[in-house]
């Protein structure tokens, strides 16, 4: 069994090949409830893991809570730039950990994908239970949860979340250096996908 806490775990680099993205309750009512990251370059950030997901065919996973409550619809980016997903999103009814929603596991098990880019609205109710969660069911050799597509009420908040995700042995990023994680060279259709989003 691989060492969770080695620092070949935490320089893994992941690849299109084998890699869905995971996006948890980005939803425009949920996204007030986020101070401790500007909430353009949250949106910013969200949109550009979605868009280049879509573009690059990748599989994409949504989930979204009790959208007809004040929390809303997803995001009009991710409507706009991954319409498929969007439509085919699991609607959860007030699972707060999004893992424990078997439709929305089935729906990350069924991508056959074995690196998940994992970005939740908020970082300590949205992110870190799910990839707990992901993480114990076997998908944590591979899983990278993106900070600046995340947030919570507070900065203390954020940096207990982020504890608890190194703690638990699961990698951190940033969208952008996700992005050309998986890009690696700019001269690729990935790379002029890419470059005009990070830009």
């Amino acid at each position: 069994m691989a060492d969770i806490h080695s620092k070949e775990h935490f320089n893994k680099t992941f690849n299109l090949d084998d890699t869905a993205v995971v996006l948890i309750d980005h939803q425009i009512g949920t996204c007030g409830w986020v101070h401790s990251i500007d909430a353009e370059l949250l949106k910013k950030n969200v949109g550009i893991l979605a868009t280049f997901a879509t573009k690059m065919r990748m599989p994409l996973v949504l989930t979204s809570s009790m959208e007809t409550n004040m929390q809303g619809l997803l995001l009009d980016v991710i409507q706009k730039e991954a319409p498929e997903a969007y439509e085919k999103r699991t609607k959860r009814q007030g699972i707060v950990n999004a893992w424990e929603d078997k439709n929305f596991a089935d729906a990350v098990r069924a991508t056959g994908k074995h690196q998940l880019i994992v970005a939740g609205v908020t970082t300590d109710v949205c992110l870190v239970p799910p990839a707990l969660s992901m993480q114990a069911e076997g998908f944590h050799i591979k899983l990278k949860c993106v900070l600046d597509a995340s947030g919570s009420p507070t900065d203390m908040v954020d940096q207990i979340a982020w504890q608890r995700l190194l703690q638990a042995g699961i990698p951190l990023a940033s969208t952008n250096a996700i992005v050309t994680e998986l890009v690696k060279n700019w001269a690729t259709e990935a790379g002029q996908i890419a470059f005009p989003l990070l830009a």
